[in-house]
Parts: C-alpha cells; structure tokens; sequence
C-alpha cells in the first residue's frame, strides 16, 4: 500500500461494457464521444458519480434524445446543444430536459432552459445596434444598478409579476434608507451612503422600460410568452410642472420655506435681473474663463438647450441681415462630445430678435479679437461660444458657472435648463400657441410641452397684465393705484 490514489489504473476496477464502467467498491461512469466541434476536432467526455449503471445508462440516452432534435443538416443547433450539453458535465449539474428543449427548437428560440434574466438582457443590450450612446448608458445603468441586483440570477422563463414588484419594493426600502441616512444617520454611515440617489417614480418608469423592452424582444423571439413587467402598477412619473417665481414665492423662499418645484421658472424682472449682473460680472474683467453672458439670454429668450448653445457654430446663424435666425444642428455633451440633436425635431431653426442679431455680432468682433491675440494658440473650432483658446465649452462648467452667478446675484434658485422653460412660458405669453413653442424648443412631442408648461402660464400671463397696466400713464388716479 503506498496511499496513492490509483483512479482508472485501480486492479480492481471491473468494466462493464463499452460506455459506462464501475469500480467494485466505487460508483459508475460513462464516456461519450459528442459531435465533434466546428473545427473538426473530437469531443470526448467522460462523466461519474452515479449509484447504479442503469443511472448512467439513462444519461446517456437523455444526450441521445437531445441529439436528435435538430432537423438534418442544421448544424448551428447541433453545436448549440452540444454546448448544453458540455456546459453541464463541466459544471456537474443536470443535463437539459429534452422535452423543454424540443419546443424551444421548435420556436427557433434560445434553447438555454437555464438562461437568466441578466444574462437575457446583456445578450439584448449587446444587439441595440441603432441606439444613441446616451440611450445605451441608460439602459446599461438600469440594468447594472437597478435590475440584475434583484432580478438577475432568476431563470428568465420563471421571471413573474411577483419578482419585478419585489424589485421596486426593494428599491423603495433602499430609498428609506438613503433619506434615514440623510436625516439622522451617523457621520460614518453618512460618508457610506455619500452619492447614492433616491430613485424617484419618473426614473422607475424608465427601469420598467428598460426591463419591459427587453422581455418583449424575448417574447418576439419565442423565449418566453408573458412580459411581467407590463403588468406591475407604479405611480405616473409625470414631469413636475413648472412653476412661477412670484414674489410670494420669492418672500417664502427668503423666509427659509422650500423650493416649491423641481422645474422652477423666473419672472421677466428677475430674468433680467440675472443678466444685468452677469453683464457687470462680465464686464469687470472678474468673467475670466467663463461662460458668455449671451449664451445665458440666448437660452432665455429662444430656449435652445444648453448643449445646443453650446455646439451652436458661427455658420449656423444669420445675423447679418434680416430675417435673423439660428439653426440648431450640433450639441455638446460632457461625455459624448459633438453629437446631433437627440431627436429629429431637435434639427430645427429659430428666429432672432434685432438685438440679440446686434449682440452676436458684437460678441464675434471680441471673439475674431482674442483669436488675433491668441495667435497659434487659437483653436479654430467654428463655435460662436468658446473657451478663450477657441476650444469648445463643456456644458458641466456651463451649468457650474450659471449657478455660481445665480447665488452671486442673490436670486431665487433656477437651474440653467429652467431659461429653457422661461423662453417657453414667455413665447406662450406673447400669444405664440403650442405647436410654435413645441418646434421652438425641438420637443419630440407637443404633450411635453403642453404638461410641462401650461401650468404656469395663468400666473404669468397676470404678471404681464400687471406690468403692462403700470406703464400706461393715467391723468387721473386708478382704483389700482386710489
């Protein structure tokens, strides 16, 4: 006795026949030569374990039955099988049920019965070829941050409604907890949760999407029949209404009380009051490197997006003689760079009041200026607005330095896509309808611009009756001002 294992050189080992053979003190084997691989080579295997030869034969005749289920000549599904079958023996689990798979060959779908629902939706993801890159990030986010860490490790065909309204009901947990962290958790468990976002219900309804889409194309290709994920109930999502920054608003604002909306907009007066102190930032010389006043009115009064202004070039505007106007080709992203609007209607051409033609001019004379003075140095993109070598903004710094001369300037809070929802608001109250303010601002849809900007419209459309009733002078006093 040496205390070597002997394995299949054992004297005692006592063959059967020629595919399966047992130890007389072990258990029982079987060999099998499948197909051979696309390259021609041989795929012998092996496999043991068993308690009787009569388990083993069975085995052997389940690769057999799931051999046969491809018609002659289809090679791509002997191969595809063959692999199940590989799969399992390397993994020492059970082969594939033939009575599952025949069907599924049948349906010329994916004959995996063990295929996950995160791995169904790499293989989608991997296919949305005509995608833009932006839509790609997120679905991949969703997926990555939202759906295959509750979801992902189930059989796609076991996938039920009751799995995906577990899923959201973990996301709202996880929601309890970010804002109990907020509120009263410790330093320590601050600094742990620091960057996680609570998922609100518009960002649900964009990972029920994701999943939603992604089910359907598994029904297209006969993987499964149901989608679950079209029938979990959430809440709309809808997107926050604008509202007005009256000067109640403005006095509770000041008082401590909370910014009343997500999309707030600002009046005419304090519109302009930003841009007279972005004007006298500007020209103090204190601006170095930041971004032009004019992008700021531009938005304001015409509602291109931000990264629209910021890929806006010298040779899409006419501003030299009438009728002036802007053509919205190009954005900017931070991530993707010069890319085309998000959607064809974002393709589209704006018009220009006479002085906002007479200060683009006047901004290219300062740019043609600094490029003189830059020499070599200079950058020669095209853009109308730039850095001072010539080289594009980024669209982040633009939202950096809005904010920053927001605060500085002691206003109310807006964001810099908030101009974008004051040009609308004060195009429908100079009696432009919707159809106009929905190609003025590219939207893809004119409920967007009907859900989101309607609201506001009564209370600024009074501000504007107000103001205009103010400059109307009168011999006699008003009861207005009696």
């Amino acid at each position: 006795m040496t205390g070597k294992r002997l394995n299949g050189t054992c004297p005692k080992l006592r063959r059967k026949d020629g595919k399966t053979w047992s130890p007389s003190h072990g258990t029982w084997y079987y060999a099998v030569d499948l197909p051979p691989g696309p390259d021609g080579t041989r795929n012998h295997r092996r496999r043991g374990g068993f308690t009787s030869s009569a388990e083993a034969e069975r085995e052997l005749g389940r690769i057999e039955k799931l051999l046969v289920i491809p018609e002659s000549g289809d090679d791509a599904a002997v191969q595809s099988i063959t692999g199940l079958i590989v799969a399992a023996i390397r993994a020492k689990t059970a082969l594939p049920d033939p009575e599952l798979i025949a069907p599924r060959y049948q349906r010329r779908t994916e004959l995996n019965p063990t295929l996950t629902v995160g791995q169904w939706l790499a293989i989608w993801l991997a296919g949305r070829r005509t995608i833009t890159p932006s839509t790609y990030d997120g679905y991949e986010v969703n997926i990555r941050l939202h759906i295959n860490p509750y979801i992902g490790d189930i059989p796609l065909h076991l996938l039920t409604v009751g799995h995906v309204e577990d899923m959201f009901d973990q996301i709202d947990a996880r929601n309890d907890t970010i804002r109990h962290v907020r509120a009263h958790g410790t330093a320590a468990e601050k600094l742990e949760f620091k960057g996680r976002r609570v998922i609100g219900d518009a960002n649900k309804q964009r990972i029920r999407a994701t999943l939603r889409a992604a089910l359907n194309a598994a029904i297209r290709r006969g993987t499964i029949t149901m989608n679950p994920a079209a029938f979990v109930e959430l809440a709309s999502g809808k997107r926050p209404k604008a509202v007005l920054w009256t000067s109640e608003r403005v006095v509770g604002w000041l008082e401590g009380d909370l910014v009343p909306s997500a999309v707030m907009v600002w009046t005419p007066d304090l519109a302009g009051r930003f841009l007279d102190h972005a004007d006298t930032v500007e020209a103090t010389g204190d601006y170095e490197g930041l971004t032009p006043t004019l992008l700021y009115r531009l938005i304001a009064q015409r509602g291109p997006r931000r990264g629209e202004a910021c890929g806006l070039h010298w040779t899409d505007l006419a501003i030299d003689t009438p009728p002036f106007s802007a053509t919205i080709r190009w954005q900017i992203t931070a991530r993707y760079g010069m890319r085309k609007p998000k959607s064809d209607a974002g393709d589209r051409t704006i018009s220009l009041d006479a002085d906002l033609a007479k200060a683009f001019r006047q901004h290219r004379r300062a740019q043609h200026a600094r490029r003189l003075a830059a020499g070599r140095d200079w950058t020669d993109t095209g853009l109308v607005f730039t850095q001072n070598d010539g080289s594009a903004l980024n669209p982040d710094h633009v939202r950096r330095d809005f904010t920053a001369l927001v605060k500085d300037a002691g206003l109310p809070p807006v964001r810099v896509h908030d101009l974008r929802h004051l040009a609308a608001t004060l195009a429908l109250a100079a009696g432009a309808d919707l159809k106009t303010v929905q190609d003025l601002l590219g939207h893809s849809s004119i409920a967007i611009t009907a859900d989101t900007y309607t609201h506001v419209l009564p209370e600024l459309s009074t501000a504007i009756a107000e103001n205009v009733a103010r400059l109307i002078p009168r011999a006699r006093p008003t009861s207005r001002t009696a």
